[in-house]
């Protein structure tokens, strides 16, 4: 008999990893179809109008069109179905540079791309909106309540009566998400059922978005994505690509595929905005903040509102008796932002840990020990007891593998040969939840083996969900890792949380843990035995001879939760190498310590940490999307210009793992890193460039430029 297998918190390989690396594994794009045709959007060229005419006469008579699709014979879709961003050709209104209005569908895709190039579209012109730094002084309060302006105390009272205050402005530029795999989907339709073959991060949401636009019922729309190429963000929220590939396919009755190209990724499937964000910090003369603001300006699209809450660190992460946390908004001709990894976090924690190194710098105290000296013993901004807060935890195991000792406190005095060398440090937290999902486990036996089948609509980014859903699998039932199947990227399965927000891991393997007690409690009843020992699921089909057994667990965070405030929390180090004659900045080391609960498999964990750990340097030194003034597009639509990191531009990385066993958020102690992985780091980056030339900069991304 197999037993207990104890899996849970062991760097297991992924058991997709063969698939991926021998390229079996299937996304959206791979599945096969008979009579497949293909799609190719074409878009606006300007970012503010009307369209007066679409010419399509050449498009519909070039080879191997099928069908041309406009606003003007589109089918009536519900607009307020869920996807995100509008350009769903339901009117010729224009908004953005780059919005879809219209689709070619052809035989082949070369075809397609081809005929869409024929295309003639006349407009009426309307004055844009582009420039931010004309349109920011006119910005207004956002519409969601959310995010209406939140004080404690009186910040601005006490920060004149501060010993010690700086008052700074830190801003962020737009940035894309770039995925690996662009959004794509193969849409098949079933009589009056769909299926799309879409990268999805959320199943179930774009199951129910898809079905709402195309005014169809839920069950008449199936999700399937077992593989996803990455999203951060951009696969949260589904996008119009999604719904006119199910109207394409309508309309020419065959199954067809559309694949944005890199260029169009740049304005179909949102981005992360700009901000600018006004930190004021006052402090008594031994470090004891007294008041903390945090006023962020930005931009949404014309026709739809979406803010990252860049205050979020700034309510939680330090102790003040005054504070107060404001947004400001203005709409702009530009596609609507979204969901980027970290939202909020990773931006809004540039800026506080950037002001805050700054004030211990002013106050001639170490950055370490002034983050220190003002830890809350509750969480600031609801009065709520911490579930767990290892940010102590993290600064001092972190100082200490780092080498923190070795930093000299005065900026520009390290150097090695024609290297100016820095240290910095900075935080980050990202909220820990559990969300609703169910799981259905199967279990089969032949003789003495015993086979699972874990199904859930669980979504896997490239992270490992297949992997950690076995170990939980294996654990609860014991069984095996080999003797299990996982099911997950299909809407026809049991329903689940997506992989957003850090919510995934805690979800999921709660539900699939909570489903392998249950089988088991069930298979106990069955036996009508009692046991010394109590046996495992594997134990009990073999010893009552039963060949298949399943049940279906449905689990939610537990009750209490809600009374406490749950958080993973890190501490980032940074040593960087700054060349005196050039102003090239190289991240030699990068060490990143986190306390985020149970950490299910540290292999797989450690590769989500150092990601966002170089997604974070990306932010600090190269990443950022220019809009040309003249038009309202981007002028950066490549990797060519849009500089993400490659191997060469990444020194060192190294992830440590705090041992927390907090069981408040849910059962396991699950408290999620994937979002946390960026939050801080650019901080971190900045301050250690600070510290090895004493330049301060304070606009991302810190290119030679600003050096020099």
């Amino acid at each position: 008999m197999e037993e207990k297998n104890n899996l849970i918190g062991k760097a297991v390989n992924r058991i997709d990893g063969v698939l991926k690396i021998t390229g079996k594994a299937t996304y959206a794009t791979d599945y096969p179809a008979k009579d497949m045709a293909y799609a190719v959007l074409f878009k606006s060229t300007i970012a503010s109008g009307t369209i007066t005419d679409i010419d399509t006469t050449k498009t519909q008579e070039s080879q191997g069109v099928l069908a041309v699709i406009t606003h003007k014979n589109a089918p009536r879709l519900n607009v307020k179905g869920g996807l995100r961003g509008g350009a769903l050709l339901q009117g010729p209104e224009v908004y953005f540079y780059g919005q879809h209005i219209g689709i070619v569908v052809a035989e082949t895709f070369e075809q397609a791309t081809h005929a869409a190039h024929l295309i003639k579209v006349e407009y009426h012109k309307k004055e844009e909106k582009i420039d931010f730094e004309k349109l920011a002084p006119s910005a207004g309060m956002p519409q969601g309540k959310e995010l209406a302006d939140l004080f404690r105390g009186d910040a601005k009272a006490s920060l004149e009566e501060a010993a010690v205050k700086i008052v700074e402005t830190y801003e962020t530029p737009i940035e894309h998400h770039h995925p690996m795999e662009p959004h794509s989907t193969v849409a098949v339709w079933e009589g009056e059922n769909v299926i799309l073959y879409n990268g999805s991060q959320i199943i179930n949401g774009a199951q129910a978005s898809a079905a709402a636009t195309l005014n169809l019922k839920p069950e008449q729309v199936r999700i399937i994505s077992p593989f996803i190429g990455g999203g951060f963000g951009s696969k949260g929220g589904q996008w119009a690509n999604l719904v006119l590939t199910a109207v394409a396919a309508k309309m020419v009755s065959r199954p067809v595929k559309l694949a944005l190209t890199r260029q169009q990724m740049f304005n179909s499937v949102g981005l992360r905005q700009r901000n600018k964000q006004k930190i004021s910090l006052g402090a008594t003369k031994d470090g004891k903040l007294i008041s903390l603001a945090h006023e962020t300006t930005t931009h949404t699209a014309i026709d739809g509102e979406y803010i990252e809450p860049c205050g979020d660190c700034s309510k939680i992460m330090y102790e003040t008796p005054n504070s107060l946390i404001s947004y400001r908004v203005v709409p702009m001709n530009i596609i609507l932002p979204t969901y980027t990894r970290g939202p909020g976090k990773s931006t809004g924690s540039f800026a506080l840990e950037s002001a805050m190194d700054e004030l211990a710098y002013k106050l001639d105290i170490d950055p370490i020990e002034f983050r220190l000296k003002n830890q809350p013993e509750r969480d600031p901004s609801n009065g709520k007891p911490w579930s767990s807060r290892k940010v102590i935890d993290c600064l001092r195991e972190g100082a200490k593998a780092f080498g923190w000792e070795k930093r000299n406190a005065t900026p520009g005095k390290n150097r090695i040969g024609n290297n100016l060398i820095g240290y910095g440090v900075a935080c980050g937290s990202y909220p820990a939840r559990q969300r609703d999902s169910s799981a259905v486990i199967k279990l089969t036996r032949n003789g003495n083996l015993v086979t699972a089948t874990v199904e859930i609509a669980a979504s896997d980014l490239g992270t490992g969900t297949n992997t950690i859903l076995a170990q939980t699998a294996a654990d609860g039932l014991g069984i095996s890792m080999e003797h299990i199947t996982v099911k997950i990227g299909d809407s026809n399965l049991p329903p689940a949380a997506g992989s957003v927000g850090s919510v995934g891991a805690a979800s999921f393997a709660n539900a699939v843990n909570d489903a392998c007690t249950k089988i088991t409690d069930e298979l106990l009843v069955k036996s009508n035995k009692k046991f010394f020992v109590r046996p495992t699921a594997s134990q009990l089909m073999i010893s009552e001879h039963i060949n298949s057994f399943d049940t279906r667990a449905d689990a939610k965070a537990p009750m209490e939760a809600e009374q406490y405030s749950a958080h993973s929390f890190n501490a980032n180090f940074a040593e960087v190498h700054v060349n005196i004659h050039t102003g090239m900045i190289k991240v030699t080391r990068f060490l990143a310590v986190t306390g985020a609960g149970k950490i299910l498999n540290p292999k797989t964990a450690r590769s989500q940490i150092i990601g966002g750990n170089i997604w974070g340097i990306g932010m600090a030194l190269s990443e950022e999307s220019i809009i040309d003034p003249r038009w309202g597009n981007f002028a950066t639509r490549s990797f060519g210009d849009y500089h993400v990191p490659t191997n060469f531009d990444i020194g060192k990385l190294d992830a440590m793992f705090i041992k927390e066993d907090d069981k408040i958020p849910n059962k396991m102690g699950i408290k999620g890193i994937g979002e946390v992985g960026i939050v801080g780091v650019a901080a971190a980056v900045a301050n250690a460039v600070f510290n090895a030339t004493g330049k301060r900069v304070r606009s991302l991304p810190i290119t030679p430029d600003k050096l020099l």
